[in-house]
């Protein structure tokens, strides 16, 4: 299938801080796409530059075939974005909000009215149209704000950290309504996240974005069975620097970190391997006060790909 959006080299300074380094983006039509990496990695100025809120430095942008310097106006009508920050008003109702933003996109009458019915049935607040948003949970909010970038039916809606600061359950709701959206209505979704198990759940493909550089691009799938391995985190009593060398010549240790008293070991079967790393540990004097095993995942790919953790932010 075709992509629907294409960025090419995108630059993006700030001062002296180049927070787009280059990024390059193919997104195919009617897929959820998924940009993975920590809080200021620069995955919220990329999409800022793709929905023309901020002018690039450098690089190219085309949506739908159209380019974005020369067919700016006409791309605006293709898009969706909902942004991390609440975009909906909490004095007015549900309806009243979405009126509002209906009519910033032209939209009037019967028309809107049956707008506002399916973004509202898409994210579970039908039966809450009437009330006013300060009564709302956070959740319900974020449902609120991703249902005022329905209304106009984009062909590609961006989602910036929409689940962000929401309890298990709306998170799992706001989830299941993009990929409701995604499968009956054929939208493509860009959506970013610091959090894996969000991106694994709804995306076959993803780019894991850090310090402004995409570092892959690939399936779930492939990005995991490629990168993936595992990891062990181990919380010593003292500084690891000289345990992470220690352990560096075992054999079957693909790489060992140190940052303070925090040791990042990865290992193809960190289970099987893990006898060994504590019996080496022991004989250094070194007292385990924390341990954490992880699966083979996104977050153990981040992990190989920079040696740190995506929450480490």
């Amino acid at each position: 299938m075709g992509a629907i959006l294409t960025a090419t080299g995108l630059v993006k300074h700030f001062g002296d801080v180049r927070a787009v380094d280059g990024v390059h983006l193919h997104v195919r039509r009617g897929e959820i796409f998924g940009l993975l990496g920590p809080n200021g990695a620069g995955k919220t100025t990329t999409i800022r530059i793709l929905c023309q809120v901020l002018r690039p430095d450098a690089g190219s942008v085309t949506v739908d075939g159209l380019d974005l310097r020369k067919d700016g106006t006409a791309i605006k009508r293709l898009i969706g974005l909902v942004p991390q920050e609440i975009a909906v008003y909490k004095t007015l109702t549900a309806s009243d909000n979405l009126v509002f933003f209906g009519r910033i996109y032209g939209l009037g009458g019967a028309e809107l009215r049956k707008r506002i019915d399916e973004a509202l049935d898409i994210v579970g607040l039908k039966s809450h149209a009437g009330r006013t948003v300060k009564t709302f949970s956070s959740g319900m909010t974020r449902r609120l704000n991703i249902a005022a970038g329905l209304l106009h039916r984009p062909k590609l809606l961006f989602l910036d950290e929409p689940a962000v600061g929401v309890d298990p359950q709306s998170r799992n709701h706001i989830l299941e309504s993009i990929q409701r959206l995604n499968r009956e209505f054929g939208i493509t979704v860009l959506y970013t996240s610091h959090y894996m198990e969000e991106v694994e759940q709804i995306c076959k493909r993803a780019a894991i974005i850090d310090h402004g550089r995409i570092l892959v691009d690939d399936t779930i799938e492939h990005l995991i069975s490629r990168h993936g391995g595992g990891a062990l985190l181990i919380v010593l009593d003292a500084d690891a620097e000289a345990a992470a060398a220690a352990l560096a010549e075992l054999e079957e240790l693909e790489k060992a970190t140190a940052d303070g008293n925090r040791l990042t070991l990865l290992v193809e079967n960190p289970q099987r391997f893990l006898p060994k790393i504590l019996d080496r540990l022991t004989g250094l004097g070194a007292k385990v006060e924390d341990l954490e095993v992880r699966r083979s995942n996104l977050e153990t790919v981040f992990l190989n790909l920079t040696g740190r953790s995506l929450r480490d932010e």
